[in-house]
């Protein structure tokens, strides 16, 4: 084994959307940042993510890093090439009955009390808005400054700013081990090599638990589908107010209809969870029950050709915020990971919440309900 001479102040694990994020963020502060990931910036979940820029409300701590990171977005948006596909579509929230137009005015209330521009829709506005959708739903709430983008693109794109501001990456490296301000790594030749660093950012999604026993995180997969070029056939993002429900549950397979139009005039169709561990086989049965799902509040959709089809894997909590933050149990270690389906939205967010515990700054929001170590247990941690 060789130690490598090379000291970095920062060593961030993974390049996927929050990694590059924190990568991007750290650089900027002028602090050597350097870059490690298994495959290629860009990959992993990222790379078959739906990728929604969304505020979500789940819970209060939810609410607020989700605006916030949106913020970001959106005051990044007009520097993201033409790649990353960004788009201010705005989102609909679709209420199939009275019961869920009374569940859309309380969400609209509540975001316009955190500074989230939201009105309420009507069925007739809905039908003027969305004239494919089916007929005899109650309204929606239209959420006018969530956004749709490319996530490989983007992610891409933030990689090339970290490395603008002085930041190494290295793909094809993957990390054997994390230790007190060090890690092992081992190169596609097979070379092992320790390297040294004040603080590490382990932000390698669901692999994030094999290089830190302890951390609640488990894959879940989700199905994706994508359709030839529709351009037309609906002008927002489409969520069924049932979705966090279905998104958040813990219990068996599940399905909710999400539609997201793309900058290419394709439809990319959700969303659907299940507990699986690692097996990537598409399950018919429920793929079918997602498109239909989609079918029931959009039947033009009958008619489109499906492309292709993939699943992915989100890095979920038991509690459904991610973990960021210090990690007690190692010198020097922090973690970014656990986003499940909000790692494209929370991205931003995360990275300046990283920045700040790292540089001793105020973070810009509490902190708190993120704490990796929330919800460890004493067994957990036993191979500490």
């Amino acid at each position: 084994m060789s130690t490598a001479a090379r000291s970095p102040d920062v060593i961030v694990i993974g390049a996927g959307m929050v990694g590059a994020a924190c990568a991007r963020a750290l650089a900027r502060e002028k602090l050597r940042v350097l870059v490690l990931d298994a495959d290629f910036p860009g990959g992993g979940s990222t790379g078959v993510a739906m990728g929604h820029v969304v505020v979500l409300d789940d819970s209060a701590a939810q609410l607020q890093l989700t605006a916030y990171s949106r913020s970001l977005w959106n005051e990044a948006a007009s520097e993201l090439p033409a790649d990353c596909e960004a788009e201010q579509r705005g989102t609909l929230w679709l209420a199939s009955s009275d019961a869920e137009m009374d569940a859309a005015r309380a969400k609209g209330e509540l975001y316009r009390s955190h500074g989230v521009a939201a009105s309420l829709v009507d069925e007739a506005e809905l039908a003027a808005r969305e004239p494919h959708l089916r007929a005899g739903l109650a309204g929606a709430l239209f959420v006018p400054d969530d956004s749709v983008l490319y996530p490989p693109a983007a992610t891409r794109y933030l990689i090339q700013r970290a490395e603008e501001s002085g930041a190494e990456v290295r793909d094809g490296i993957r990390v054997q081990s994390i230790g007190p301000r060090t890690v092992t790594v081992r190169d596609r030749a097979g070379q092992r090599t320790t390297i040294c660093a004040d603080a590490i950012v382990n932000a390698a999604g669901i692999d994030a638990p094999e290089l830190t026993p302890g951390l609640p995180i488990i894959p879940r997969k989700g199905h994706l589908v994508i359709t030839d070029r529709h351009p037309g056939l609906c002008a927002s993002q489409l969520v069924e107010l049932g979705y966090l429900h279905s998104a958040h549950g813990m219990g068996g397979p599940s399905t909710a209809f999400n539609l997201q139009p793309r900058a290419t005039g394709q439809l990319l169709i959700g969303s659907s969870r299940e507990l699986v561990g690692r097996d990537a086989t598409i399950n018919r049965p429920l793929l079918q029950a997602m498109i239909q799902r989609a079918i029931e509040f959009l039947p033009a959709l009958a008619g489109c050709a499906a492309l292709r089809v993939w699943t992915g894997f989100r890095p979920a909590t038991p509690d459904n915020l991610p973990l960021i933050g210090r990690w007690n149990p190692v010198d020097g270690l922090w973690i970014a990971a656990g986003h499940e389906g909000l790692g494209i939205t929370m991205a931003l967010g995360t990275a300046e919440l990283i920045v700040a515990g790292i540089l001793g700054r105020t973070p810009p929001l509490d902190p708190a309900p993120f704490a990796p170590m929330r919800s460890t247990t004493p067994a957990a941690l036993a191979g500490h």
